[in-house]
């Protein structure tokens, strides 16, 4: 007992401490990280196009992307592309002097929306402001309903993998349980109704439309071309699938030989593996390592809680069977060890990918929400560290029984004499019998300490459904930005500029600038200027003084950003009298 209780402290250590200590690359939620024109620039010549780069892929999916004029009219021409992580808007030739408004919904690679704007005018017209233009927020209802969607998803997926678990491994006498079935049923049947009504509310969720928009057929069609489409209807399929491959074990009151229940374990595996591959582990860098350690943790969370809730409503009810505790609750002691130990290194592996740094804990909102769930799975744990114990205490400890060795005679004992127990196979069960009734008579205490570990299952569920809907800490967390800029001028593009911001907070940032001409050669300027502007809250612009640090290399130590947002930095370049060029790029400063 001392050496499990260890290894399991050691291990949620491990998950608390180096899954949230060690940095580690960033993932998921795409950022806007350039756009040309830039924020706040003023052309002579109105452009063909405008085009937006982001941290990573993107994709329009039931999102938009508009440019609209003073007058709020469309003047972007055509359908927007996507390459990639370059979204391109074209425009309608021959437009006027005038101010400009870039707004755009696209979904990141987590399948989450990343809306925002941004302005610029051609000539002596006016910048424009975003006002109720753009639709950067989820409407209510459907962020209230998709991780209601999602938490029933969860519930359902334990229910119909980790009741058959329950009764392959620890308890055969479970497949004649009809409320087992109806478990294991209703569990399989919950988790294909979630995976409709998400794919339902995903495309208002990505449009940024109210909960009438779920049949609207652009948003529909949407959808199905999208991995969250796709990855619903495998559940659905699979789900359904599942439920039908078990319907004739359930029947037969019996798993029979292994082979039976190879296609059910099959299903299963696809099923929890269709469940992991959505959302924060298909972004970033190393996607399958991150789908992998996600279908584990997915796994064992449905072996482990589905078991638990099959154990109390099918082995310790008010008045248990002895011979039913004796068998399944020591068996499924150490099943839900395994499942604990494979949850906590699992979410080892996604805590270093998706936290990254520890003030990432209390500074994000995706930190906060984890550290509540971790405290309740710290409290989860201990009542199942509770219940192991009473297994110890009340059916851990089991006499081997000896067979006395039997010399066989020929016609020396009747049939009936040679098949009688030997007196310690007889003390030996009636040991067993003694421990296993002894056991059910305290089952009370067993049952309130796996209704608490259940209770607060849900609740972890529940949290896990919402966060999986929010932005990973490492990316709302500020960082230091270093990004490589075209400079736009009257004649079009002409060398580039390379802006570094570190650490990107509010307060005073080290700013590096590097001039480069076509050929990618470090370049003088004649003149070089930098201002930093928060169009929403009305700041700026504010002039960055600028020391030269080498050829084509400028300097601003202790650039002061006044506060939090999204701060637009524009850099001039006068390389002549005539020439002059612009490069601009967006800082979330946070």
């Amino acid at each position: 007992m001392r050496r499990t209780a260890a290894l399991l402290a050691l291990l949620v250590t491990g998950w608390l401490a180096v899954g949230i200590g060690t940095a580690g690359p960033a993932a998921a939620h795409a950022t806007l990280v350039a756009t040309d024109p830039g924020e706040g620039a003023r052309l002579d010549e109105a452009p063909e196009e405008v085009t937006l780069r982001f941290s990573e892929g993107v994709s329009l999916g039931a999102g938009y992307a508009r440019v609209l004029g003073a007058d709020q009219e469309r003047v972007d021409a055509g359908t927007a592309t996507v390459d990639g992580d370059v979204l391109t808007v074209p425009l309608r030739g021959d437009l006027p002097d005038g101010g400009y408004l870039v707004t755009y919904r696209v979904i990141s690679a987590d399948s989450h929306p990343v809306a925002g704007a941004f302005s610029f005018a051609v000539g002596d017209g006016e910048l424009l402001t975003a006002g109720a233009q753009v639709a950067g927020t989820t409407d209510p209802v459907v962020g209230v309903l998709l991780p209601v969607a999602r938490w029933v998803g969860y519930a359902g997926l334990a229910l119909a993998i980790g009741v058959p678990v329950l009764a392959a491994t620890c308890w055969p006498a479970g497949w004649r349980s009809g409320r087992l079935r109806r478990m294991a049923t209703g569990g399989a049947v919950a988790v294909a109704a979630a995976a409709v009504a998400t794919a339902l509310l995903q495309g208002p969720y990505a449009a940024g439309a109210g909960v009438g928009a779920v049949a609207d057929p652009a948003l529909l069609a949407a959808t199905a071309r999208s991995g969250v489409g796709w990855a619903a209807l495998a559940r659905v399929v699979l789900a359904l699938a599942l439920l039908a491959a078990l319907r004739a074990v359930w029947r037969r009151g019996s798993a029979g030989s292994p082979g039976r229940l190879v296609l059910p374990g099959v299903l299963a595996a696809g099923l929890v593996v269709a469940t992991a591959a959505v959302g924060h582990p298909v972004a970033g860098p190393w996607p399958v390592l991150a789908v992998l350690a996600a279908a584990v943790h997915v796994g064992a969370m449905s072996v482990w809680l589905g078991g638990l809730a099959g154990l109390l409503a099918g082995v310790v009810r008010p008045e248990p069977a002895p011979a039913a505790v004796a068998t399944a609750v020591p068996a499924f002691s150490r099943l839900a060890f395994g499942s604990v130990v494979a949850l906590v290194v699992s979410g080892i592996v996604q805590s270093i990918r998706e936290i990254g740094s520890p003030t990432a804990l209390v500074e994000t909102t995706y930190g906060g929400l984890l550290l509540v769930k971790l405290l309740l799975v710290a409290v989860v744990l201990a009542a199942a560290g509770v219940s192991r114990v009473w297994v110890q205490q009340r059916l851990g400890v089991r006499r081997r029984r000896r067979r006395r060795p039997v010399t066989v005679h020929a016609f020396a004992a009747t049939p009936a004499a040679a098949a009688e127990p030997a007196p310690e196979e007889l003390a030996a069960a009636g040991r067993d019998r003694a421990q296993a009734e002894n056991a059910a008579e305290h089952a009370p205490a067993l049952r309130r300490s796996l209704l608490l570990e259940a209770g607060l299952a849900a609740v972890v569920l529940a949290l896990s459904a919402v966060l999986v809907a929010t932005p990973p800490a490492r990316t709302a967390l500020a960082q230091p930005v270093d990004v490589v800029l075209p400079l736009e001028g009257s004649a079009g593009t002409s060398g580039s500029l390379q802006v570094s911001v570190d650490p990107a907070r509010p307060g005073e940032n080290a700013l590096h600038l590097y001039l480069f001409d076509d050929a990618g050669r470090l370049t003088q300027p004649a003149e070089i200027r930098v201002t930093l502007t928060e169009r929403s809250q009305e700041i700026g612009p504010l002039d960055v003084e600028l020391e030269p640090a080498g050829p084509g290399h400028f300097v601003g130590d202790g650039m002061s950003i006044p506060g939090a947002g999204t701060w637009t930095l524009t850099t001039t370049v006068r390389l002549d009298e005539f020439t002059a060029l612009t490069a601009t790029t967006d800082i979330a400063v946070r």
